[in-house]
Order: structure tokens, then sequence, then C-alpha cells
């Protein structure tokens, strides 16, 4: 492995395997010192805390590979509320009226932001991948196999100003939103700290541009080759990288 590019075909660090995140440090205690609890989410944390990266922490969104040549069509990843018939959709009935109903605290519906999960190993993709049997899953998505999906990899940076963090589901009642770079990195730590980022949401209102997707990533050569024949025809240089682990339950 030369440079920074990994044998997965990832730059800039961008593979787990190859660049893994360093583990925290833990505080060494004494032997006679009674084992601690595992902190409650919510509760004050030592102020000594390092505070998190915001502006480098990655983004993903997951897509039907065959919707990849209307999003490279239109340059832009779109709002569910925008989303052009042809778009394979693999939110039920029931999901889509949801995130229409529900509002965050800019009181958009949630149905006008583009979702991105912070992890790859997100909720929603574990349960597609497992065959998408909740009732938030259309039969589209209880269809297709993991390999029919792509990931469009980004960082929080790219999403711009507007960026807002939710801590679940965008739809969930009980969800809290942040909107501002000081709320969206502490609400990030606290994220992180507790290990409940699979279920956490970032969201970009209305669009967002293809030009700012710094990889796609797929499952097979297959996929790549033809992911690549896409990006070719609408003249995209994103780099496109196979990396099984994440497709593999």
């Amino acid at each position: 492995m030369s440079g920074t590019e990994c044998i997965h075909g990832f730059e800039n660090g961008l593979c787990d395997s190859c660049f893994p995140k360093a583990a925290p440090v833990k505080p060494v205690t004494r032997a006679s010192s009674p084992s601690r609890s595992k902190r409650v989410p919510g509760t004050p944390r030592a102020s000594s805390a390092k505070v998190p990266s915001l502006s480098d922490q990655r983004v993903y969104h997951v897509t039907h590979i065959s919707n990849l040549e209307s999003i490279l069509r239109e340059g832009q990843l779109v709002a569910a509320a925008s989303i052009e018939d042809s778009i394979l959709d693999i939110s039920s009935p029931l999901t889509r009226e949801l995130r229409s109903a529900a509002a965050l605290s800019t009181g958009e519906p949630v149905d006008r932001y583009v979702p991105f999960s912070l992890v790859p190993e997100s909720t929603s993709w574990r349960e597609l991948r497992a065959g998408a049997t909740e009732p938030r899953w259309s039969d589209a998505a209880r269809t297709a196999t993991p390999t029919d999906f792509v990931f469009l990899v980004s960082t929080v940076r790219a999403l711009g100003d507007d960026a807002v963090l939710a801590d679940g589901d965008a739809a969930a009642s009980l969800t809290r939103f942040a909107t501002d770079e000081t709320a969206i990195t502490r609400m990030l730590g606290n994220l992180r700290a507790d290990e409940l980022t699979d279920d956490a949401e970032v969201l970009i209102h209305g669009s967002f541009a293809f030009d700012d997707v710094q990889l796609v990533g797929v499952a097979s050569d297959k996929a790549r080759e033809r992911v690549k024949a896409l990006l070719d025809g609408a003249s995209f240089k994103t780099k496109v990288a196979v990396y099984p682990p994440w497709f593999i339950q």
C-alpha cells in the first residue's frame, strides 16, 4: 500500500480497515477502585473530554443502484418530497406519510431533507440488508438484495452550514435536532461517546450536489464497472471503490 490509497480503492483515509480510527484512551484506575457503570446517555461528562472534529465526520447515503442514472442526470440527490416517480422508492407509504407529517425545529417537514447516516453500519442499513421486513420499507426494498445498493460517501464539511443533526430517526417524536455548529458538535460528541450513532441522521435541506459525493462504495467489481460507466456518461470523476464488508451481513 502506497501513499494514502488503500487496497480497497479508498483515498484520504476513508477506509476503516486500512486506516482504522484510533481506539479511545481509557483512564487508568487503581486495582482497589470499584468498577464504574456505563454513563447514562444525557448525563454530564467531564469537561476535559476532547471535542470531536465535526467537519471531517463522514456521512453515508444508501440508494438503489438503479437510482443512480436519475441522480446523475439531475446532478444532485433530492429530498423525498421532490423525488420523481422513476426513482425506486425503498420507503413504505407509511414511512413517507410519517416523514411528511413530522417537522424539524426549523418548522420544515422531514421529507424536505436529504438524509445521511453517521456510520455505514446504521440501523436502517442493517434492516435493509436483512430483508427489510419492518413496516417502514417498501415491497421494492424487500425484493432487493444488499448488492443492489450503493453507498454515496461525503463529509459534514461538504454538507455546508445548513446541515441538521438528528439524534435518532428524524420522524420519531422524541428525536432532538441540532441546527448550529456548536449544538451539532456537542450532540455529535455525545452520540459518539454513548455509541448511539447507528440511528442518528444528518439532514440537508432540499438537495445535495453530486459533485460533493467523494466516493461511491459498491459490493463487487461488476457493480463498480456499472457505476463507472454511469459516471463517465454523466462526466463525473467520482471515485468508485469495491468494499464488500459494507454489504455482508
